[in-house]
């Protein structure tokens, strides 16, 4: 296990062809806006059914935040989606731990797929409203503090200030 390179991608997350991609779910599973949304609608019904199948098992409260499950990718080029829900951001309490985990857990999954790229978003910081520089400072840092097989961790960043805030981070 080593450290896995860092890449940076300004664009779509469901264009990627990479063994695996990280959703941006909701705890439910079953589909929402953003990166969720965007990763069902490509990939079609395979996605929800696979879901379907893990709330109706494990998974019947829902994937708890922090947490990270893998599902077929459907119509998707990656091999697997990896399933992993970040916290809300709150200004009144500190739920940093909560998003470094999405990381660490959805490469600890990646290594049981075996797989070698992963394509992540930027975890948490849409919808729910974690400021862009501190989401990339969470995330940069976790990676390279992983210990993985995984030999590539690919960012889509869906914008350019995404793309600036991760690149702040990758440059230092």
């Amino acid at each position: 296990m080593s450290t896995p390179t860092i890449t940076l991608v300004r664009g779509d997350i469901t264009d990627q062809d990479a063994d695996a991609v990280v959703n941006a779910a909701n705890s439910s599973l079953l589909g929402g806006g953003g990166v969720d949304g965007a990763i069902h609608r490509r990939g079609g019904p395979e996605i929800l059914a696979a879901c379907r199948e893990l709330r109706a098992g494990h998974y019947g409260k829902g994937l708890p935040t922090g947490r990270a499950v893998a599902t077929t990718a459907g119509r998707l080029r990656a091999g697997h989606v990896i399933h992993t829900v970040g916290p809300v951001h709150s200004a009144s309490e500190d739920r940093s731990e909560l998003l470094a985990s999405c990381y660490r857990e959805s490469l600890r999954v990646a290594d049981e797929l075996g797989a070698r790229t992963v394509a992540f978003p930027a975890i948490s910081a849409g919808i729910y409203g974690w400021p862009m520089d501190d989401a990339a400072r969470i995330a940069v840092t976790t990676v390279r503090e992983a210990d993985t097989d995984v030999a590539e961790v690919r960012f889509v960043l869906f914008d350019e200030a995404a793309y600036e805030a991760f690149a702040a981070r990758t440059d230092a």
